[in-house]
């Protein structure tokens, strides 16, 4: 079970990684081809955000679904379980809704580097004539 975790824990880090690369100052040829490769990569990307719906509709299933302690006694070792389930299904929420922002923000830094660069051009053909 803890593998879709992994995975979704790697995206997270590689879209994290992205959005810190294309956040950074870097000359015009080496962000204009850093942006097309992203461009490139972030439609097949794409998956990750119904994987991570697929992930937080399993962790509603699964509270709604848990276990609780229905006797007047609960032993420590009950409690502590359930309360790390607890804590565990937060930071998998946590973590798909930092994989659709992260993703979405990608998104908009590479649609807004492109909307300035057709900017730039047009700029460039107005001062031509």
């Amino acid at each position: 079970m803890a593998l879709q975790w992994m995975i979704l824990t790697y995206v997270v880090a590689a879209e994290a990684a992205i959005a810190i690369l294309l956040t950074l100052p870097s000359p015009r040829l080496v962000k204009n081809r850093l942006v097309s490769l992203v461009s490139l990569i972030l439609q097949p990307a794409l998956f990750i955000i119904p994987f991570a719906g697929f992930q937080l509709l399993d962790i509603y299933w699964k509270n709604e679904h848990r276990l609780t302690c229905t006797s007047e006694v609960c032993t420590a070792a009950e409690r502590d379980r359930y309360e790390k389930s607890i804590y565990k299904a937060q930071r998998n929420a946590v973590l798909c809704f930092a994989a659709c922002l992260l993703y979405w923000s990608v998104y908009r830094i590479c649609k807004y580097h492109k909307d300035i660069e057709s900017l730039e051009e047009v700029e460039k053909r107005y001062k031509e004539q």
